[in-house]
This record gives structure tokens, sequence and C-alpha cells, in this order.
């Protein structure tokens, strides 16, 4: 078993590339199903007898809600007790949380599993980035981030489509596949993966601020998943607001003046990394928006199978994975900051092109597919300089950066989709679609602006 303190040279891990492979197949995992049970649940909530739209919709929320609220405590506790141990835990929990969701005899114990998932999923997802680092050269980073970043791309353009497909067996498979899956890379990380942790000594992170910070995330992403059915003027959304900006500010104080919080000031102190945190969360945003909205557009407007909109979607990912492999000349030749920023904006005039061309009558390719194109240019330059951000921080603090820059990425997912249910509510037309793309137009120029504010020079190592 290799086991190191430190992060090794700059020749990296001889096995690097096998790593890589492993660590994007559980990162892919983890990320597929958070997409992937959208088209499943017609098929969920006729298998059990009674159980409504809504109560079948928290299949989606419970993993929504659980991953986003988790992320930030599990990156730390990895950084801190080692990021191998806290990744291969990840994949076991996932993978009998999948069993168990298979095999579930109810919605009760199928929402218990999802939550489950989605813990070992936030345990597995920044740990994934985090041992990737000290893996390689320095001078490769921003390329294996960027092919990790292009596998999420992949693992949620993916999601409609591999439903689909499981579906139309049995909803139950969507979790079965998990399972050969987790083995295997369990058997594969214990042969393959450094152990990376913070230097003897570290204390366990503050109590108070991970329960406040837990708290504060999970009724933020409540609040904003149940927002359009139960109303945002409602009272229980309201109060579930106001309930997560209490817990914020709680967090913020606690970060401020306990020993060792959860989330520690001085990753703050690195401007790229705050830019980069705030970025995400308006990019995800509108990203989420495409997703879902392009999937929804096809079948709803245009009339596409749920395997058409997969494969009419895919142009996407596939461009990002290509500029994604890009992303280390792009890097050398441009810096992190310009091709960020013009990612971001990239997603802004996706969204204009689709403003101005596209109709309620199908014409995929002079409508849809530019933007698509323009989609994949926006997620291959975008991703991978904000999640390379992570690496301006000291080393062992990594994983718990990764951690906030995913828990970004979650909320700013789940903000985009709730507004994106809110948008189109009514008989889907392009008129109704019209306005989240005006919405993703938003984020995305927002995401641009707060990149070029908290530039520095560009330093072309």
């Amino acid at each position: 078993m290799n086991t190191r303190s430190t992060p090794p040279g700059e020749q990296g891990d001889p096995h690097r590339w096998a790593i890589m492979t492993v660590l994007g197949a559980v990162a892919f995992m983890a990320q597929l199903d958070f997409f992937i049970v959208n088209v499943a649940l017609d098929g969920i909530g006729h298998s059990f007898a009674g159980s409504s739209p809504a109560a079948a919709s928290w299949v989606l929320s419970a993993y929504a809600i659980v991953f986003a609220a988790v992320l930030v405590p599990a990156g730390r506790l990895a950084d801190l007790y080692g990021r191998k141990r806290v990744l291969l835990l990840g994949i076991g929990v996932f993978t009998l949380a999948s069993a168990l969701a298979a095999f579930a005899p109810s919605l009760a114990v199928l929402i218990a599993a999802r939550a489950v998932q989605a813990i070992g999923a936030a345990m597995i997802v920044p740990t994934s980035l985090g041992l990737l680092y000290p893996s390689f050269p320095r001078h490769q980073h921003t390329l294996v981030v960027g092919l990790w970043a292009g596998v999420a791309g992949v693992a949620a353009s993916a999601g409609p489509p591999v439903g689909g497909l499981l579906v139309s067996l049995d909803w139950r498979w969507i979790f079965l596949i998990n399972l050969p899956i987790g083995v295997a890379t369990i058997l594969a990380g214990l042969r393959l993966l450094p152990e990376v942790r913070e230097p003897a000594g570290g204390k366990i992170p503050d109590i108070a601020s991970a329960l406040a910070l837990l708290s504060g995330v999970s009724l933020l992403v409540l609040a904003t998943v149940q927002g359009p059915s139960w109303g945002w003027a409602d009272p229980k959304t309201i109060g579930l607001f106001a309930a997560a900006a209490i817990f914020a500010a709680v967090t913020i104080r606690r970060s401020l003046t306990a020993r060792m919080p959860v989330v520690e000031p001085r990753l703050f102190r690195s401007r790229e990394f705050t830019a980069a945190t705030i970025a995400l969360l308006g990019f995800f945003t509108g990203f989420a928006i495409f997703l879902l909205g392009s999937a929804l557009f096809v079948q709803d407007v245009w009339h596409f199978t749920a395997v058409e909109a997969g494969i009419a979607i895919a142009p996407a990912p596939i461009v990002s994975v290509g500029f994604a492999m890009s992303a280390g000349p792009i890097r050398r030749r441009f810096g992190r900051v310009l091709p960020a920023v013009a990612g971001t904006a990239t997603m802004a005039l996706a969204a204009g092109y689709w403003l101005a061309t596209v109709t309620d009558t199908p014409a995929y390719w002079t409508t849809l597919f530019p933007g698509l194109v323009l989609m994949g240019v926006s997620g291959g330059l975008s991703q991978a300089p904000l999640f390379a951000a992570a690496g301006s921080l000291p080393a062992d603090r990594a994983t718990t950066g990764s951690a906030v820059l995913n828990m970004s990425r979650q909320i700013g997912s789940a903000i985009g989709v709730a507004l994106l249910v809110a948008l189109i509510a009514g008989a889907p037309a392009t008129r109704t679609f019209d306005r989240a793309w005006a919405v993703q137009l938003a984020t995305g120029l927002l995401a641009a602006v707060t990149l070029f504010l908290f530039r520095r020079p560009v330093n072309h190592r």
C-alpha cells in the first residue's frame, strides 16, 4: 500500500493515469446519480401504490439537499484523517446505499437510501479531486482538473439517456449498475491510491460551525427545491430562507472566532479561490437551467423521446471534453482568468442565441445545435480553471477547498433547477423557456464579471 503524508515531487505518481481512471470512474458514478433519476420518477411513483408525485420527488430532493450539505464537512475530515480513507469509505457507503435503493420495499426506504447515497457521494467528489493534485506534477494540474470536470459534465448529460435505457428494463437498474462499479473501484483504489492528510496533530473541526453549515445549506437547498411547488411567498418557503440566513450568519461568526472552524477564513485569502467560489454559484445556476431545460424543451416542445433528447444534447459534453483536454496548453498561453471569463461569457452567448433563434417548430441543426456547441466551449473553458482554484490553497487544504467549490456548484445547480421549474410553469412552449434562457444569460454574465473584477495579473508560468 502506497502511503505518504506529503505530496509527491514534480514527477508525480508513476501510476497517475491509472489513479486518474479510478478517480474519474467514482466521480462519474456519484455525479451521474444526481441526474439519472429524473427520468425514473414516473416509474418509481407507479411502483409504490398510493405515492403522490410530490412524495416521489423527494427521491431527487433528498439527494440534492444532503449532497450539498455534507460536501464541506466531508472534505474537511478527509484533509484531517486521510483522503484515500474517506474516499474508499464514501464509495462503500454509496455502493451499499445503491443496493438498498435497488431493493427498497417502500418509497420511504428509497428516499432514506438516497439520502445515505448522497453522504457517500459527498465523501467521493471533493476527495477524488483532492487526490488528483498530489498524484500529478504541478504543470499537469490544469489538464487533469479539466478532465475531471469533463467527466462531471459527461455524467450530467448522460443522465437522461442512460436513465431512459435502464428504466425501459426497470427503474431499479439505475441503482444496480452502481454495484459492480463500486466494488471494482474499491479494489483498484486500495492498490493504487496514495494517502494524503494533514500533518500529524491536526484537530477535529469545530462541531458548532459544522452543524451550522449543515443546517444552513440544507435549509437553503430545501427552500429552493420546494419553492416552486409551495410558492415563493408561502410562509414555509420564507421561513426556510430566513432560517438558512440565520445559520449562515452563525457559520460566518464561528468561522471567524472558533479555533478550528469547518470553513477556515484563510481559504478566502486567495482571490482566485474566492472568485471561483462565487463564479461557480452563478455558472452552475445557468448550467443547470441549460442542462435540464434543454432536455425538457426537446421532449415537451419538440416531442423527442428521452433517448433522443440525450443524444441531441450530446454535442455539448463532447465539445466540453475536447476543450478540457486542451486545458493545459490554454492555461499556459492565456493563464487561468481569461479562459474562465471567456467560458462563462460564452454561456451567456449561447442563451442569447437560443433567445434569438429557437421557436416551437423543430429546427435542431440551425437553432439548438449551435448553442449546444457554444455550451460545450463554455464548459470546457470554464470548469477546469474554476475547479483548479483549489490548487491555489495550501496542499493540506486542497480537499476542503474542493468541497467548498463543489458545494457552491451544488447550491447553484439547485437554484437553477428551481428557477427553471418556476419559469416554465404552465403549458410548455418556447416563450416559457425564453424566460429561463434569459436567466441563463444573466448568470453567465454575472460569473464573467465576478472573475474579471477579482482578476490578478496573468502569470504565464
